[in-house]
């Protein structure tokens, strides 16, 4: 697919049909996530493929966001791994993270299959939840599936404000 057409007729779903993933479907949208650029290539990310019952109760225990898909990934960083900016304010870390997402996002829409970017949950307690290490943050799930029967993007999917209210050359 033409890179405009994925970005452009990526939507959020909000409704999953039962149908799985196809295996190389799943590989190649992790392996997008693989490829996606970390500060100093610290490649921090630690990816969470969630597809038993057990592991989507878990989820569906802490958000009622994951719209009945039946795969989620659930990206995480570690925090000991991370790169500490100059002033040592910001470290790399979420937006590592948020870069590996997009990555996935955009490579799950490229390969035909919907999503939704989560972030209504409480990250400590779904981390506790599914067992992960101390020093692991989560920065978000991505639900992945197909569109139930007739869903379709919200109404104001398309509408954007014009380049001039968000974009200024200084």
């Amino acid at each position: 697919m033409e890179f405009t057409q994925v970005i452009e007729g990526r939507y959020s779903c909000k409704n999953f049909s039962a149908r799985q993933l196809a295996p190389a479907q799943l590989d190649a949208i992790l392996a997008a996530g693989r490829v996606a650029p970390t500060a100093k290539n610290l490649q921090e990310q630690r990816i969470y493929v969630i597809q038993s019952a057990r592991g989507l109760a878990k989820i569906d225990a802490a958000t009622p966001c994951r719209y009945g898909a039946p795969t989620c990934l659930v990206v995480a960083f570690d925090r000991s791994n991370v790169f500490t900016y100059p002033g040592g304010k910001r470290d790399s870390g979420v937006e590592d993270a948020s870069i590996v997402a997009t990555h996935l996002m955009l490579a799950a829409a490229n390969a035909g299959v919907d999503s939704c970017w989560l972030n209504f949950f409480d990250p400590d307690k779904l981390a506790q939840a599914l067992g992960l290490p101390e020093n692991e943050e989560i920065l978000m799930i991505l639900d992945l599936g197909f569109a139930a029967e007739g869903v379709t993007p919200l109404p104001n999917h398309s509408a954007r404000k014009p380049l001039t209210e968000t974009v200024r050359y200084l």
